[in-house]
């Protein structure tokens, strides 16, 4: 699939809450073909030497626009959640692989997106892909508290959603494999985003129960192009580099001990 690099043009930067931050981005020619699952990888300044890798969270044909969900979480993503509208954003981008897209076979399939903290992030792409698709996404979603939950109704008006906090001040409490859906739904499909513990205790549920699954790693990326080994994540046929032959990938691929 072809790589581009080009400037962006920041449209809005908008705060979701105190710790994570919606970038609006625009370019000047259409944008081309992305999948969801992939991500950019961005230059920030000369004070920060190594671009940020982003999720791609959305992308708006109709207003040529690229969403972009930034948690702060160090120098890096914190100048990025600093950006202003006409500010111009460096990127390498689609990078990685991309989520299984099912047919038309899937389409009275149970799928479930499972999402934790800002994990959600690729999460609203595939459910937007799916709907368009005619098929139904259902979103399960987990924070530690109502303030940490992201963009929910952006993903209520993709297919329905279900909600986990760990204090319980909204939705079911606990985690998400906590969560009723689990036991009163069957489930055909299962995507996953989020901490890895979160994401190693869906790969269990789904593995137990002979259930599909594929999960997004969020493994440390410095150069987004395999030359740097720092994301390599073990798998039943050595290891491999998540920039590249990821981030998305079967249970099945891992050698994780469940």
């Amino acid at each position: 699939m072809r790589k581009y690099i080009s400037d962006w043009i920041v449209k809005e930067n908008l705060s979701v809450n105190d710790k994570c931050c919606l970038l609006k981005l625009t370019v000047n020619e259409a944008i081309p073909e992305m999948f969801p699952g992939q991500f950019v990888n961005i230059r920030i300044d000369n004070s920060v030497f190594l671009r940020r890798p982003i999720s791609i969270h959305f992308v708006d044909r109709v207003k040529n626009e690229l969403w972009l969900l930034v948690q702060i979480v160090g120098n890096g993503t914190r100048k990025l959640s600093e950006a202003k509208s006409g500010d111009i954003l460096n990127m390498i981008y689609p990078l990685g692989n991309h989520f299984f897209i099912p047919g038309s076979e899937f389409k009275n399939k149970k799928l479930l997106l499972v999402g934790g903290g800002v994990g959600i992030a690729p999460l609203l792409y595939l459910g937007d892909f799916l709907k368009e698709k005619g098929l139904q996404p259902t979103f399960l979603l987990g924070a530690r508290s109502k303030n940490d939950l992201l963009q929910i109704k952006e993903f209520a008006k993709r297919g329905e959603v279900h909600v986990t906090t760990e204090n319980g001040d909204f939705g079911e409490k606990g985690f998400v494999t906590n969560h009723s859906i689990l036991t009163q739904e069957n489930i055909d499909f299962i995507y996953t985003c989020g901490p890895k513990p979160m994401m190693l205790a869906v790969a269990k549920y789904a593995r137990e129960r002979a259930i599909p699954c594929e999960v997004s790693l969020e493994n440390t990326m410095a150069c987004g192009i395999g030359a740097c080994l720092c994301c390599v994540e073990k798998t039943l046929k050595g290891n491999a580099c998540v920039c590249t032959e990821g981030p998305v990938f079967n249970i099945n691929q891992l050698s994780w001990q469940i």
